[in-house]
């Protein structure tokens, strides 16, 4: 079964790949999840219309990846929350959140998605974010989430 796929899928490809999957994993996991689409020969212009979304806001090259990792890496950055006494967070912070907390610090533009979190933090304290910036070049963010 030819996809196009929608999303990054692990081990499979990313936004605007057209990959042969099996019929089961392609009907059962990628279509229901909307991770990937049918391919049909009208699908060429949406597979060019994400491939222009991804370009526009990817990482140029590995040197620059590096660059954004070394900048990354000496920044500071704090995040403003309502607190509880025990510590915990009314409401939650994501993906988004620490993106606009990163560029409030002085940080570089990142895309939501290349932050890695599996759940939305909801503790107050510090908390250290995985980011994917390109194939080979993966670093982390601190971020210190403390009471307004």
């Amino acid at each position: 079964m030819k996809l196009i796929l929608t999303q990054v899928v692990d081990g499979l490809g990313n936004p605007g790949d057209i990959v042969t999957v099996r019929d089961g994993f392609g009907r059962n996991y990628l279509i229901p999840r909307r991770l990937g689409v049918a391919w049909t020969k009208g699908g060429q212009k949406q597979v060019d219309q994400i491939k222009r979304a991804r370009s526009a806001r990817s990482v140029r090259d590995l040197d620059h990846a590096k660059e954004i990792a070394g900048a990354l890496n000496s920044l500071k950055v704090v995040v403003k929350a309502q607190v509880g006494e025990t510590n915990r967070l009314f409401g939650s912070i994501t993906t988004s959140d620490i993106v606009k907390a990163v560029q409030e610090a002085g940080g570089p533009k990142l895309d939501r998605r290349t932050l890695t979190l599996k759940h939305p933090i909801k503790l107050a304290g510090k908390h250290r974010i995985p980011v994917k910036l390109h194939q080979s070049v993966s670093t982390a963010i601190t971020i210190d989430i403390i009471n307004r």
